[in-house]
C-alpha cells in the first residue's frame, strides 16, 4: 500500500459526500457530466488574502499558465497586480481582463508576430536573449513605437530544493547574468522603455529557508545589475517558486516566516533599487488547492491479486496526477471516494484511467473506502497544469467540462 498526499484543508475535513462551493460532487456531475474539473475562485480569494497579509509591500501577478480558464481568470484578474503570460494565446485572453500595462509576456522563442502583437498592445516583454532583444527593438522601429521591454535574468544561483530549477545553469530561459547589464544597456540605448528585471531561481519549494535565501540573493543581484548597466529598475520580479504539499510529507509553506524575511532584505536593499517596486509572480501556489477533478468509475476488476478502478477519465486530462509531468519518483496525488469523505479505507486499489496505456494510472495502490461503477472519484490538487498540461487529444476521447464555483 502507498500513502498519498494530504487532502487540501478546504476539503479535508468533510464527512459523508464531498461537496465544492456548496454543491455536491453527483451535483456537479449531473450538470456538467463525467468526467469534469471545478475550480472555487472563493479559495484563491482566500489565498490571495494570505499572500497580502504577509506581504503587503510586495505587487502579486499570476502566472496565468497554471490555470488559463478564462472564466477563472476573470475572477482572479481583480484580485492582483498584474498578469504573467507565456503565448500571443494567453496574451489575447489576458487583455480582456487587465490593461496591457499589467501584463508581462516571457518564455523563450517568441516568434516575430508574438513580439509584435504585444509591442502594439504595451504588454511588458520579458526579454530572453539579446537576438530577442534586438527583433523586438527593430519591430519597435518598424511599427514607430516604444517597446516595453524587461530583462528575464538566468541568475547565477538556482532555489535550493525546488521542484523544478530554472537558474545557476545553462539555460533557454533567460539572459545569462553576466550579459544582463549588456542587454540592458541596448534596451536602453535602443530607445525602449525598460521596465526593470524578471528573476526567476526555480518553482515548486516547500523550504521557507532556501525561498528566503533565494530572494535575498536575487535582491543583491538586481542591485548589482543594475549598478552595472548605471540604470534603476522600475520593477524587479523576484519571480515564484511557493510550492503545494502534492505528495506524503510535504509540508505547507510558512509565508508569513518568508514575508518577514523579505520585508527584512527589502528595508536594507541597495540605494539604486530604492524606487523600485517587486512583484512575486504565482501559479500553482494560488489555484492548484482550488481545483479538484471529478471521474466515474467504469469498471472493478480484478487481476492477479490486484484491485484495479476504472474511470472514465485519465491522464489525458489530469496528467501531472499520473506521475508523467516532471515527477522524478512517481507518487499519489490526495485521491478520495467521492461519497464517503472521513470514511476508513476498505482495501487497497489501483485508480487507472480509460487510455489503452500502463502510464495511465492515477492513484497507485492507494487505500480508499469501497467505490464501485458509478461511483465518483475525487482528485485534488487539479486546480494548476490540469486540462491544459494535459494531452487531451490523445487516443481521441472527449475533453473534459470545466467548471467554475459562482456564489451570486
Amino acid at each position: 500500500m502507498k500513502p498519498m498526499g494530504p487532502i487540501p484543508p478546504e476539503f479535508a475535513g468533510q464527512r459523508g459526500e464531498l461537496t465544492i462551493g456548496g454543491r455536491r460532487a453527483t451535483d456537479w456531475i449531473a450538470e456538467a457530466g463525467s468526467p469534469c474539473f471545478v475550480y472555487d475562485p472563493a479559495i484563491v480569494a482566500a489565498r490571495v488574502a494570505r499572500f497580502r497579509a504577509a506581504m503587503p509591500a510586495i505587487d502579486l501577478h499570476y502566472a496565468m499558465k497554471a490555470n488559463p480558464n478564462p472564466i477563472l481568470l476573470a475572477a482572479i484578474a481583480p484580485l492582483v497586480d498584474g498578469i504573467d503570460v507565456a503565448s500571443a494565446g494567453e496574451l489575447s485572453v489576458a487583455l480582456k481582463e487587465m490593461p496591457a500595462r499589467h501584463i508581462s509576456f516571457a518564455g523563450p522563442g517568441k516568434r516575430d508576430a508574438e513580439l509584435e502583437a504585444a509591442i502594439i498592445c504595451g504588454a511588458t516583454l520579458n526579454v530572453e536573449s539579446i537576438g530577442e532583444a534586438r527583433r523586438a527593438l527593430a519591430i519597435g522601429d518598424r511599427l514607430g513605437a516604444r517597446p516595453r521591454l524587461a530583462v528575464r535574468v538566468n541568475p547565477d544561483m538556482e532555489l535550493k530544493g525546488s521542484g523544478m530549477k530554472m537558474g545557476g545553469r545553462p539555460s533557454p530561459f533567460g539572459v545569462d547574468a553576466e550579459m544582463a547589464a549588456d542587454v540592458v544597456r541596448l534596451i536602453r540605448d535602443g530607445g525602449a522603455d525598460w521596465r526593470g528585471f524578471h528573476i526567476f531561481a526555480g518553482s515548486q519549494a516547500l523550504d521557507a529557508a532556501a525561498i528566503i535565501d533565494t530572494q535575498a540573493a536575487t535582491v543583491a543581484l538586481a542591485a548589482r545589475l543594475a549598478d552595472e548597466a548605471g540604470a534603476a529598475p522600475p520593477l524587479v520580479n523576484l519571480g515564484g517558486g511557493f510550492g503545494i504539499p502534492y505528495f506524503p510529507g510535504d509540508i505547507p509553506l510558512d509565508i508569513n516566516r518568508i514575508g518577514d524575511a523579505l520585508a527584512a532584505t527589502l528595508e536594507a536593499r541597495a540605494p539604486i533599487l530604492g524606487d523600485a517596486r517587486f512583484a512575486i509572480e504565482l501559479g500553482r501556489w494560488l489555484v492548484a488547492e482550488a481545483g479538484v477533478y471529478l471521474t466515474s468509475v467504469v469498471d472493478r476488476k480484478e487481476s492477479r491479486g490486484e484491485t484495479f478502478l476504472v474511470v472514465d477519465g485519465g491522464l489525458h486530462h489530469q496528467l501531472a496526477a499520473s506521475g508523467n509531468f516532471g515527477t522524478v519518483v512517481r507518487r499519489n496525488y490526495p485521491i478520495a471516494v467521492a461519497h464517503r469523505m472521513g470514511e476508513a479505507a476498505y482495501g487497497e486499489v489501483s485508480v487507472v484511467g480509460c487510455l489503452c496505456t500502463p502510464l495511465d494510472r492515477l492513484g497507485d495502490r492507494v487505500a480508499l473506502p469501497h467505490a464501485a461503477p458509478g461511483d465518483i472519484i475525487a482528485i485534488f490538487l487539479a486546480g494548476a497544469y490540469g486540462v491544459t498540461a494535459s494531452p487531451t487529444a490523445f487516443l481521441g476521447h472527449p475533453a473534459p467540462a470545466e467548471r467554475i464555483v459562482s456564489r451570486s
